[in-house]
């Protein structure tokens, strides 16, 4: 059966942040993803995903200045410092809410630098990272992004991530594949799910809607064709909502979008 987890940054904006935990739950949801939880401290995250019986899946590792367009520090040279008190940090904050799994974001490609430069840079922070990470049994994830939402985004393929996962051969790195992402970016998804999954290599799937990044049954893609393909793949990670429901900041207008759910879950 999947499982499914509730992106807490991007659903439920109808409420403040903390009442968000009691309306994930109320719909069902066993777990939640958090995009940056660092303005939050570890025991009121934790205080809130206990009282609503929830597991934290996934969160993204500091990225820099993102408020003014930073996407990560992972490929960009002479940023190593701050790239490694940013996994310092969020390695503590996994381990204080006992999630498993810490994205970690490539950052935008910096002018005139070159990409063999970048590519270099980008493997060894991530081996200090999954070397950081092994006594803690946390996975460090990265993930393709498409070039619409954050042009010259570093990393951008499937095949592109899975070449460097494989490349740096550490146990604690994995891929998270958003189907959004790859949509957007290569398509072709199922076939994209019976080439990755099987690998092992992947350990997080993300859905939204494409074009607008609404629910999923909203737009181009065949959803209940793609959970299908999931299950029968054997995949046993959660899939993460990481959408902007079409219908926002009105009492239960995350709610009433969840008709997709709702109906997965009676077949």
């Amino acid at each position: 059966m999947l499982q499914f987890a509730a992106n807490l940054s991007m659903m439920y904006t109808e409420y403040d942040f903390m009442d968000r935990f009691s309306a994930a739950a109320q719909d069902g949801f066993p777990a939640v993803e958090i995009l940056f939880p660092h303005e939050y401290s570890p025991a009121v995250l934790a205080s809130q995903l206990k009282a609503n019986q929830l597991k934290l899946v996934l969160f993204n590792a500091k990225a820099g200045d993102f408020a003014n367009g930073e996407r990560g520090m992972a490929c960009i040279p002479g940023r190593e410092q701050e790239f490694q008190d940013s996994i310092y940090l969020a390695l503590d904050y996994a381990a204080k809410l006992d999630c498993p799994q810490i994205h970690v974001l490539a950052g935008i490609k910096p002018i005139g630098v070159e990409s063999e430069v970048l590519l270099e840079t980008y493997c060894k922070n991530l081996a200090w990272a999954t070397e950081q990470a092994k006594s803690t049994e946390t996975l460090i994830l990265i993930e393709p992004i498409n070039t619409r939402d954050m042009p010259n985004y570093f990393l951008n393929y499937q095949a592109q991530a899975h070449e460097i996962v494989k490349s740096i051969g550490a146990d604690n790195l994995r891929v998270q594949l958003d189907l959004y992402h790859c949509q957007i970016m290569e398509g072709d998804l199922a076939m994209k799910l019976k080439e990755y999954l099987p690998t092992g290599l992947v350990s997080h799937v993300q859905i939204a809607g494409v074009p607008e990044r609404f629910e999923p049954n909203i737009g181009e893609i065949n959803y209940p064709y793609l959970f299908s393909v999931i299950e029968s793949l054997g995949y046993t990670g959660y899939i993460g909502c990481e959408y902007r429901p079409q219908i926002k900041n009105t009492t239960n207008g995350t709610s009433t979008g969840l008709d997709w759910l709702r109906n997965l879950k009676t077949k």
